[in-house]
This record gives structure tokens, sequence and C-alpha cells, in this order.
């Protein structure tokens, strides 16, 4: 039995966190993932985003198996939260069912870290059941005071190839998203930023905000219409063909996109990333979220699938010893303050 869950069920329904210290090469961090005092940053490194007070919250991640049928050789693994500059990813309690012989947590190239579950054995009628309380203290984004002395990167690092070209439904080598960059770079202007900018203000003129099926990024040109998903591709797709490093990052349903500028003559890796909203409120350079980043990326090499993912999505399997399947179902919820996954859109 393998049960690989849906991405987007994923976002609206289901997270687990485990705290483990980062081995992601510098590059896809760039800045450091300490607080950052916003005035500090703004007067001796003002091209850096900056980072508000912190606000803190308390989730419990869990996921539970319901299973009329015994089994064998189970596996699970979901996605986690990490820290990342906005966010820092603190363990408060753990519960994890005797039934589970073995927890592991992997890092996976790019920006995903998962939780590895080996549960060798369950009866029939019996249950499993883990559980994590999570501290998170999240960080507004401030834009950078002055970004002018940004530049599209000369030389991409190995590290950084993963945010160029293709990815699953960013078709950034489509003929129509090609013939919209090439009509952006006969207009674009001086500036890195302001290149950028071109390219946000496009996508949202040309998009308009429509809940819906997953598209690519070339349907959602073609139609004129998408959802964030959507959106974020098709703004990934352009920055790529512009030169300039980027990503999506996944939130609780929700995503948006990020990019990368470095500073003039300070050589490889002397920038940031930057995030803005492709869809909702005009956010550019900066980011007020309250939700935790699940991941940060759109080509990841999972195990289990053996497939290039865009999202890192659960998964279960077993090899079951009757008829009738176990019924898994991974939880997330907010336990403080209550309401803030929702008070922004």
């Amino acid at each position: 039995m393998n049960s690989p869950l849906f991405r987007r069920q994923f976002l609206q329904r289901s997270v687990a966190a485990v705290l483990a210290t980062s081995q992601l090469p510098r590059s896809v961090w760039s800045q450091s993932n300490a607080p950052v005092d916003a005035t500090q940053t703004a007067d001796s490194q003002p091209h850096l985003p900056s980072y508000s007070d912190t606000k803190t919250f308390e989730w419990k991640f869990g996921m539970s198996i319901r299973t009329p049928v015994a089994f064998t050789n189970g596996l699970a693994t979901f996605p986690i939260p990490m820290d990342w500059p906005e966010q820092s990813v603190q363990i408060i309690t753990r519960d994890v069912d005797s039934l589970v012989s073995h927890l592991q947590v992997r890092d996976l190239d790019g920006g995903a870290r998962q939780v590895v579950l080996a549960i060798p054995r369950v009866t029939s009628n019996q249950s499993l059941d883990v559980n994590f309380t999570i501290r998170i203290d999240k960080r507004d984004i401030v834009a950078p005071a002055d970004p002018s002395s940004l530049v599209i990167p000369q030389r991409v690092s190995r590290e950084m190839r993963a945010y160029m070209g293709n990815s699953p439904m960013i078709d950034a080598t489509h003929g129509n998203i090609r013939a919209l960059s090439r009509e952006l770079a006969d207009t674009a202007p001086q500036l890195a930023w302001d290149r950028v900018r071109q390219i946000y203000d496009t996508v949202r003129k040309k998009v308009r905000y429509v809940e819906g099926p997953i598209r690519n990024a070339s349907d959602a040109l073609k139609e004129g219409e998408g959802d964030c998903e959507d959106m974020t591709s098709l703004f990934v797709a352009l920055c790529r063909n512009a030169g300039v490093p980027a990503r999506m990052v996944w939130i609780p349903g929700h995503c948006y996109p990020e990019f990368y500028l470095e500073v003039d003559g300070d050589g490889d890796e002397s920038g940031a990333w930057y995030p803005c909203q492709a869809a909702g409120s005009e956010l550019f350079g900066e980011m007020q979220e309250d939700r935790p980043v699940l991941q940060k990326g759109d080509r990841f090499r999972v195990v289990e699938t053996k497939k290039i993912e865009r999202y890192v999505s659960e998964f279960f399997r077993c090899d079951r010893r009757g008829n009738g399947s176990p019924v898994v179902q991974f939880s997330r919820q907010l336990v403080s303050p209550a309401g803030a996954e929702q008070n922004r859109p």
C-alpha cells in the first residue's frame, strides 16, 4: 500500500515539526537566520532585508493511524518546518507511540525537511499516534532601505542552479513565457530591483486571481487567470528567464515567491532572498505573514516517490495482512495565540 497525499490537502490541513540544525549551503540561506534589528540593518547594510520584532506561536503537529487490518513494514514521512531567517523553530513536547521503532529527521537538497517514521508491525484494530507541540518564533520581513546596489548574479553557484530553469509546473522554457520574457527584456529598467518589480507588476496585471485546478505557469499566462500557486509559478519562471534565481515559498494554505539578488562587486553569495506576494496584497521585497514557512523550493528529489517533486508531501506505505486499509491522518492545530493562522489573507 502506497499513499502519497495531495500537496494541497497537506497545505490546508497538515504539517509536523522537529528541530534540527540545517545543513543547507550558505547560498540557499544567504542572510543569517538570527533576528536582525531593522533600523541597524537599514543604516549599515541598506541592501539587505531586515526583520520586525518576534511574534511567538505554539502549534501542535501530529499524525494518527487507525487500522482494521494488520500491517508490517510501515513507513511514514512528512515535511516539517525548519529555521529560516524569518523563523525559528523549537520543540516543546513530543509524544511518539511505542509502535514507532525509528524516527529520523532528514534534510532534502533545496529547502525542505522531513520526519521519517519506521513502523515494523501493527495488529488489526490497533491505533498509533505521534504528536509534537512546537514553538515558532516568526518575524515579518522588511524591505531593504536602498536596493540600488543589487545586481542579477553573473555566476550562478551549483546550489543555486536548483532555482533556475524548469521545475514541475514551472515551464520557464515554454514559448509563450519566453516570448513575454523577451518583451520585458526590451523595456527592462536599468536597476535589477526595478527589473524584478517589472516582472512582478506584469504577472499581477496579466493574471487575475481565480481559484481552480493547478495549472502550468504557461497555462496561467494563456488563460489570464490562476490562484496563488499559478501566479507564483509564472513569476518564478519569468525571473529565471531574466537570470534571476527564484523559488516558491510554501506556508499553510498559501504560497508566494522569493527572488535572489546580490551586491555589485562583492562576489558570489553576497546578496539575499527577497519575498513578494504574487496573489493578494501588494507586497514587494517584504512579507507580513504569521503562518509558518513549511518549505522553500519547487524541485525536490524524494526518495520514496523516486520523482522530482514540486512540493514535499506526506507519504505512507505498508504491507497489508488482509482486506481493508489503514486510515492515516496528518494534523495541524494552532494552539496559541488563537486565530493567528487566519489573521492575514
